[in-house]
């Protein structure tokens, strides 16, 4: 994957090396991050609380310094974030509508204050619908290529995408749409959004060459590597190798297969309309 050339807007938040961090949000805020590391991440709620209770106390942290970063792995995470932008904005503009990229996105270390509660790095990256930002702690590529095995740059301008994919589906209301569905379940509004954001990660690498004036150059390789991250992260996948058995009734993202399928439809048709999972009679 090349991306070096490409353009950088700098919607990056860096709160990293800022130490300790204050909580956004107070007790039902950190229950909002505890249920979402449980139902989202399969993470332990007490976990999440436990993280809160140490936070606490010590102080509301300064926000971080928003604009460029300087590092690699920061400018990475702009180039793709503002790539992004490039792909959406055409495809609202289409429809009659207008595309606002997320806030930010929030580079952290270990924990920082939301607008959904305090986040922690063993959630993962996420995105929150409260204030419109993408939250990461970039000690997750290490894990993504160590504990699910998905190497490559191109797997984490995925894991980027897909987070953006939920801020195209905020502006569209379709999470909404998902909650009245209910959160765990091989059918449920949980699984249909995140195999939606997955195939908005497809649209978004289909048209990111043409975009980017060819500054961003995807090859075949690269989205091999990015259905290797969509296969790694499926709840069939992950529940077999943590606790060796599949329990879809306690699905939240959908099977490998279907997290691959979805992308590349979002890839090789690079139609957000034809990422209606929540039409759709076979996920």
């Amino acid at each position: 994957m090349e991306w070096k050339g490409a353009r950088r807007e700098g919607n990056i938040e860096d709160r990293r090396g800022l130490g300790g961090v204050g909580l956004a949000g107070g007790g039902i805020g950190a229950l909002v991050l505890a249920a979402v590391g449980y139902f989202v991440f399969g993470i332990d709620p007490q976990t999440t609380l436990q993280a809160t209770q140490q936070i606490q106390g010590q102080g509301q942290q300064e926000a971080g310094v928003h604009g460029a970063v300087k590092d690699e792995n920061g400018q990475f995470v702009d180039a793709i974030e503002t790539s992004n932008t490039a792909v959406w904005g055409p495809i609202f503009a289409k429809q009659g509508a207008r595309y606002t990229p997320p806030e930010a996105v929030v580079l952290y270390d270990n924990a920082t204050p939301t607008g959904c509660g305090t986040g922690q790095s063993a959630m993962g990256p996420f995105y929150c619908p409260a204030d419109r930002k993408v939250y990461l702690d970039l000690t997750f590529w290490n894990e993504l290529d160590t504990k699910f095995g998905a190497k490559g740059e191109f797997a984490r301008a995925y894991v980027i995408s897909h987070e953006i994919g939920h801020h195209v589906q905020t502006l569209l209301g379709t999470s909404e749409q998902a909650r009245r569905l209910g959160a765990r379940g091989a059918q449920s509004g949980s699984v249909r959004l995140e195999l939606q954001a997955d195939c908005y990660a497809g649209v978004w690498a289909s048209h990111a060459g043409e975009t980017s004036n060819g500054q961003i150059v995807i090859n075949p390789a690269d989205i091999e590597d990015g259905l290797g991250a969509a296969s790694a992260v499926g709840d069939d996948t992950i529940q077999s190798k943590a606790q060796g058995q599949v329990v879809p009734d306690s699905f939240t993202h959908g099977t490998s297969a279907q997290r691959m399928r979805w992308f590349s439809r979002g890839f090789e048709q690079g139609d957000p309309a034809a990422c209606d999972t929540f039409g759709a009679s076979r996920l």
